[in-house]
């Protein structure tokens, strides 16, 4: 993920906690979260597609999708 992606929305929850957020701001933070979401979402797939679970008798047996 992006470190810049990840201080943009922590900035702008500092600022709205501090100062409020005009529309504009709040719609930037909406489409961040959704980008945010999105990458995380992306690699936690990847994560879980190479996973297995290794049996008692030492077979491997990959995670299937439900």
């Amino acid at each position: 993920m992006e470190k810049n992606l990840l201080e943009r929305i922590n900035a702008l929850a500092k600022k709205q906690k501090t100062e409020g957020l005009t529309e504009q701001e709040i719609q930037e933070r909406d489409s961040l979260r959704k980008e945010y979401l999105k990458q995380f979402r992306a690699g936690m797939t990847d994560i879980l597609d190479n996973t297995y679970l290794q049996k008692p008798d030492g077979t491997l047996k990959k995670l299937h999708k439900k």
